[in-house]
């Protein structure tokens, strides 16, 4: 890996998140209190771009917000965690969700309201600052949008998430939830583009398959703390491993430094509790 600065951006959604402990799920007609309540914005697009902000030292979130407080406050709160965002803002309100973490680490999703994703026609966002990245980590916008980030950036990954842009644009990578039905589906639009695609399993690590054919498995990585909650962690995965093609690491180290990110965020409170950092790669490369 050079000593040059990695230069990485995220084309993605954010969501305004209350997030609360729970012992467990409520089951249907049963009250549970909540305890521990916070807010972040987050969503794959913000996660992946804070995560990528702290191991390269600097990201650009392409994104689309409301033109209401939470947008505003979205926006405030992801430039305090290093993001550089470029958001257009929509008269439709930011999308919210409400996650529920458990006591065995694992999060539960209920989202209100439609998506927001940037647009490759509106100008506004200044589509020009993709040209020469290293990385570009894809999880919402339209086709456009993907062909931009495929003309600007040495790299491409996306995520299943992105739904109809996927498919005729080549991906250098694709990353999906092995245990998410929905993204198992929606990763039909693009297996046939991507030169590798990357399917997380949690704690048994994963599986990959070049599109030559070869596959093979990862081992998931040691937790370095007491488990906390899971919420972020396939984000922080995708947002490493796009980092390491970025940073030009053998795909083996940057499959090992994508585990190291999922499990860190595994170990931190909400998405942005604990993250890998820049500061914390150097032993790894020793």
């Amino acid at each position: 890996m050079s000593g040059s600065p990695v230069r990485v951006a995220v084309l993605g959604h954010v969501e305004w998140v209350q997030f609360a402990h729970v012992e467990r799920v409520p089951r249907a007609g049963e009250v549970l209190h909540a305890r521990d309540p916070f807010e972040e914005p987050a969503g794959g697009g913000a996660v992946a771009a804070v995560q990528l902000a702290r191991l390269a030292g600097a990201c650009t979130l392409f994104t689309a917000l409301g033109d209401d407080e939470l947008g505003r406050r979205a926006l405030a709160r992801l430039t305090e965690l290093g993001v550089e965002v470029r958001a257009s803002f929509s008269a439709r309100p930011t999308r919210r969700a409400v996650t529920l973490l458990d006591d065995r680490g694992e999060r539960t999703i209920t989202t209100f309201g439609p998506r927001l994703d940037p647009i490759g026609a509106d100008s506004s966002l200044g589509w020009q600052e993709l040209t020469g990245l290293d990385a570009v980590y894809f999880t919402a916008g339209d086709a456009d949008a993907l062909a931009l980030a495929r003309e600007g950036s040495r790299i491409l990954v996306a995520s299943p998430r992105a739904r109809e842009a996927l498919g005729g644009v080549r991906l250098d990578a694709l990353v999906l939830s092995g245990d998410d039905e929905i993204e198992l589906r929606e990763s039909a639009r693009a297996v046939g583009e991507a030169e590798v695609v990357l399917r997380t399993e949690g704690e048994r690590g994963g599986s990959w398959r070049l599109a030559s054919g070869a596959e093979g498995r990862w081992p998931a990585s040691p937790l370095p703390g007491p488990l906390a909650d899971s919420y972020g962690c396939g984000d922080s995965f995708a947002a490493g491993f796009t980092f390491g093609l970025g940073a030009g690491m053998a795909f083996a180290d940057g499959l090992a430094l994508a585990a190291r990110c999922g499990a860190c965020c595994l170990t931190g409170c909400g998405p942005y509790g604990r993250q890998l950092e820049a500061r914390d790669l150097h032993p790894a490369q020793k």
